[in-house]
């Protein structure tokens, strides 16, 4: 089926331009072409038009720190959720990830094993949701960050003892391996900072997957852990807070081959929602939270004057930073780190897309990629925060065009 999308302002995301009298043409589930409507090639006949009446047409967006299988609990409590309860809620939030706008998805660690069985269902049309790249259990070390009860983790210790458990991963089918290089300052037993896995340790750990081909990606809070994590050679960097001048040159240096995902939502919704999970303002600035957001202010500057890949995600799927509010990332790249909101859209969608896949499939409108792309019902460069309300979106996913996603009995159109 063909389906021609005109009278659309189109975002390719190839720059930060917006094409004002364009149109998106479609054949099952590639795109054909996209850009000017004077431009647009012969149809067949038999092809659907949408008239878009002067609508904004984006890329899907990737969201690259997800964690489809958390419940939206308190901060102190994520793994505590039952497998049963876990596998629900996720059902749920991948539908709800995909009517945010976010056709993609890079998992940043799953509760269980829930993510490789989500994956599974979602490509074979059993459950509505991104594309996923899946991770297992957050790999990490006695006396990690991750090493509590319940079903996050995944705790080795020396090299052998990693690369077994990276085995064990890609033995269940993940994509993705999730370490927890260094802590979190309300972690008295690892707190950022203190590094959890020696230099021979996390090479052994990014060794084994990068031999299994899978990707690995990391929380690291410290310019320490973010040194020992490009020198081993991971893919995603989320937080990346206090940098020195050194770790900027070193993640520089792989600019080609990394992305950083500044992951800010747990602080700064931890800052202005703490009094709901017990904890004083004060005591967060205490802990150290809002030095931190300033820091990574300052980080990702340098970062940006360095032209280093920057990817939206922050850690969604906590009571005070819910699922479905995914959005609010693009809206702390403006009004925090100082982008332009079409700089913004092209780290949720351009580098995003390169983040999930690096040739090319995703993440852009051009002739071969996939047909992933949001229809907004108003003007994200001039106010990016209309991406945050669902009910002004509309998905198309693989060349099937979904609509009212958040209602729990959506109008889907084949």
């Amino acid at each position: 089926m063909q389906r021609i999308l005109t009278n659309a302002r189109v975002f390719t995301a190839l720059d930060e331009t917006v094409i004002e009298d364009g149109c998106v043409c479609i054949d099952g589930n590639q795109i054909i072409y996209a850009g000017e409507s004077a431009g647009k090639p012969n149809m067949e006949p038999d092809s659907i038009s949408h008239n878009l009446e002067g609508r904004f047409v984006m890329p899907g967006m990737t969201e690259t720190h997800a964690h489809l299988s958390f419940a939206d609990a308190s901060p102190f409590a994520i793994g505590d959720t039952m497998v049963e309860d876990a596998t629900i809620t996720a059902v749920k939030n991948s539908r709800l990830m995909l009517a945010s706008g976010f056709t993609s998805a890079v998992s940043f660690g799953s509760t269980y094993q829930i993510d490789i069985a989500l994956r599974a269902a979602i490509n074979s049309g059993r459950v509505i949701g991104p594309r996923l790249l899946a991770a297992g259990r957050d790999l990490g070390a006695t006396s990690s960050n991750v090493d509590s009860p319940g079903g996050l983790s995944q705790i080795a210790d020396g090299p052998w003892s990693l690369r077994k458990a990276v085995r064990e991963q890609r033995k269940i089918g993940v994509d993705v391996v999730k370490v927890f290089i260094d802590g979190e300052n309300i972690n008295t037993q690892n707190p950022a900072g203190e590094l959890a896995f020696t230099d021979e340790e996390l090479n052994a750990v990014v060794d084994e997957a990068h031999r299994r081909r899978l990707k690995v990606a990391c929380h690291a809070r410290s310019a320490a852990a973010v040194k020992q994590a490009v020198r081993a050679g991971v893919d995603y960097i989320g937080h990346a807070n206090y940098l020195d001048d050194e770790a900027v040159e070193l993640i520089a240096a792989r600019k080609e081959s990394i992305f950083v995902g500044p992951a800010l939502a747990w602080e700064l919704t931890y800052l202005e929602k703490s009094e709901t999970v017990g904890v004083s303002l004060e005591t967060v600035i205490e802990q150290g939270y809002q030095a931190e957001v300033d820091a990574t202010i300052e980080s990702v500057a340098k970062l940006r004057k360095e032209g280093v890949r920057l990817v939206v995600g922050g850690d969604y799927g906590i009571s005070i930073a819910p699922h479905g509010t995914y959005a609010r990332d693009l809206e702390y790249f403006v009004s925090l780190f100082d982008m332009s909101p079409a700089e913004a859209l092209i780290c949720a969608t351009k580098y995003g897309g390169q983040a999930f896949d690096s040739g090319g499939s995703v993440g852009t409108l051009e002739t071969n990629t996939l047909a992933d792309l949001v229809i907004v019902d108003g003007d994200p460069l001039t106010d990016i925060k209309i991406l945050q309300d669902h009910q002004k979106l509309t998905i198309m996913k693989d060349g099937i065009l979904y609509r009212d996603l958040h209602n729990a009995d959506p109008y889907l159109e084949n």
